[in-house]
């Protein structure tokens, strides 16, 4: 008999270089985990107080009730503190530009008997241009409503708050300020 017949097993070469490929995937696995960054936490969306004496109104709290939490790609995301009544906010990714809704606004000031208005899902909205977004308001409603939309949001975002304000909130005649 020779020493090769009374080995059992692989040959120590061999399950030298296996332990060592063992280690190394190991070693490249805690390395990588190590080094990978973390997907930073959402920081809460900064909502500007604004005159809104019917914010905590009966009309607003039944559209707060039924708010989606998601408009197509935005999400509902967290309020910083102090959130103002009636204030929501949805983004579609941590740090991008957020949707706002505001409830129980005052009547916009450029809101008069001649403003256009766009009809979704039958309510009524004034549009207010801005630098980079765009504040629609709703009219013909108990109380007025304003949602903020950025640039490039799509149609998503009105649409569905279109709906929650029809099932939220009764039509009214809408009442614009006098021609200017």
């Amino acid at each position: 008999m020779t020493d090769d017949d009374e080995r059992d097993g692989p040959p120590r070469a061999a399950l030298i270089a296996a332990i060592v490929v063992a280690v190394g995937a190991i070693i490249a696995v805690l390395v990588v985990a190590a080094t990978r960054e973390a997907k930073p936490a959402p920081r809460p969306v900064a909502i500007a107080a604004a005159p809104a004496p019917n914010a905590d109104g009966e009309a607003c709290r039944a559209l707060m009730s039924v708010l989606p939490d998601v408009m197509g790609d935005y999400h509902r995301a967290q309020a910083a503190e102090p959130v103002p009544a009636g204030a929501a906010a949805w983004q579609a990714q941590p740090g991008a530009d957020p949707v706002i809704l505001r409830c129980g606004l005052d009547r916009p000031d450029d809101f008069v008997t001649s403003s256009p208005l766009q009809v979704v899902d039958e309510v009524e909205w004034f549009r207010i241009p801005g630098d980079g977004r765009t504040t629609w308001v709703t009219v013909g409603r108990p109380v007025y409503v304003a949602l903020t939309l950025p640039d490039g949001s799509g149609p998503t975002p009105i649409q569905l708050l279109s709906r929650a304000v029809a099932q939220a909130m009764p039509a009214t005649p809408a009442n614009p300020g006098p021609v200017r």
